[in-house]
């Protein structure tokens, strides 16, 4: 038999194995055997009388935990076999951590280790007490804010007027210590607090080409409506469509999906790690993705039918459910689909990379539908500016160069330029009067 998550073969005894037990009592339990080969084949012991009386106490002093030690008899050789359960608290060995990881054992250290010990410790991150923060560094505004969005499913909170009691009654603080919750949801300076709390959008032409971004930051809800709103009014590009004499502007995205996969970036995040929350805008997607994987429970797959909720933020996600934010855990994802397929898009592509879980938003109008000589020329012969004044008039036929420089932040003067070189390549027109006219794509 070959070693496995939980086999371990060993000739003879050495105290280091002690950190082999180690990782099975921190992982799902298993066997060490001592006396075997590596291939699972007995080759016996000579000392095992004294083992079997030494190692069960040298297991205990050392690690805290009971082994069940015992003889086994394996074709004609004496073998020690080592039975250990998993652990419901975290054991250290010399003060190092180990798991098991397939048939091997690997020392857990940084974020592992931190996630490791919150995991077994029965909490999550955002239910750690803060020592010196008061309810002086909070948001009154915020938290006034949420008593309204709160009322629907909190009738009584309205009534509500000691801030303390209120923290309290949704469990944001333990004997008097605010948990970390409460700051990243109401504080006032989240930044100082908890500076990898922030959020950024970004342009993007590819991967390597960025022509502007922003940095969201405050506590959560302000992050969340900032954001949104940034997102909104300066980097949605919108198609118009005349009804009459009204113009109605058409989203290229469901509003309603991107806040929804806004707000599951924002309270599924892993607070652990320094990378911020991002947005990036492409001319045919936009990508929403946070530092945090799924739980081992989940897959991709899982995400596109009914599945249980496994919060990473247990307390952000319940305040955000009890705002209204949130319809029912474990049904975002499905919500975002349905949204999709409504507005007449393909399906979301969930997906991970590395430490990562990001969403991408494929946009109706695509880059493929530019011809072949738009292609070239975007390609090899059109500046930045050029291309983005080129995006903004495919994805808003019609659109005025005023509301160009407004949606792509660039000076009107610059846009000007950029239209005539445009003009003069024939790869754009102007179409219509003066007044109510706009630029084409060729």
């Amino acid at each position: 038999m070959s070693e496995t998550n939980i086999i371990e073969y060993k000739t003879t005894w050495k105290d280091d194995f002690l950190k082999v037990i180690c990782a099975f009592a921190n992982s799902e339990g298993g066997t060490l055997f001592i006396g075997m080969d590596d291939h699972g084949k007995p080759v016996g012991l000579k000392n095992e009388k004294k083992l079997l009386e030494d190692l069960p106490n040298k297991i205990n002093s050392k690690l805290g935990i009971v082994a069940e030690v015992k003889p086994e008899a394996k074709k004609g050789n004496n073998v020690i076999s080592i039975k250990v359960m998993p652990s419901s608290v975290p054991i250290s060995w010399q003060g190092r951590y180990f798991q098991r990881s397939g048939s091997v054992v690997l020392e857990l250290n940084g974020k592992q280790l931190s996630d490791f010990l919150l995991k077994k410790s029965g909490l999550t991150w955002d239910a750690i007490e803060m020592e010196g923060v008061g309810t002086e560094g909070l948001d009154t505004d915020t938290i006034d804010k949420f008593k309204v969005l709160a009322t629907d499913r909190l009738p009584l909170i309205s009534a509500e007027r000691s801030l303390s009691s209120l923290l309290d009654k949704l469990n944001l603080r333990k004997d008097g210590q605010l948990k970390r919750a409460a700051v990243l949801l109401f504080g006032k300076n989240v930044p100082r607090t908890f500076p990898q709390a922030h959020l950024k959008i970004g342009r993007f032409l590819s991967e390597t080409e960025i022509i502007g971004s922003d940095i969201i930051e405050g506590n959560l809800f302000q992050q969340l409506e900032g954001a949104f709103e940034v997102l909104r009014k300066k980097y949605l590009i919108n198609r118009f469509k005349m009804e009459g004499i009204h113009r109605r502007e058409l989203p290229d995205f469901p509003l309603e999906a991107l806040r929804e996969a806004l707000i599951n970036a924002l309270i599924h995040r892993d607070y652990n790690s320094t990378a911020a929350t991002q947005i990036r805008v492409y001319s045919n997607k936009i990508v929403i993705m946070n530092d945090g994987r799924l739980p081992d429970e989940l897959t991709l797959e899982d995400l596109k039918k009914s599945h249980l909720s496994i919060p990473r933020n247990y307390l952000l996600c319940d305040i955000f459910y009890k705002a209204g934010m949130i319809e029912s855990w474990g049904s975002g994802t499905l919500k975002i689909i349905r949204l999709c397929e409504e507005d007449g898009l393909p399906q979301p592509e969930f997906w991970q990379s590395g430490g990562g879980f990001g969403i991408d938003f494929k946009s109706k109008i695509i880059n493929d539908e530019l011809n072949d000589e738009l292609n070239d020329e975007l390609n090899d012969e059109l500046n930045k500016g050029q291309k983005v004044v080129v995006m903004c008039i495919q994805q808003n036929p019609g659109i005025k160069a005023k509301t160009i420089s407004e949606k792509a932040e660039i000076p009107f003067g610059t846009v000007d330029r950029h239209i005539r070189v445009l003009l003069k390549r024939n790869l754009i027109e102007r179409r219509g009067s003066k007044k109510t006219g706009g630029y084409y794509v060729l």
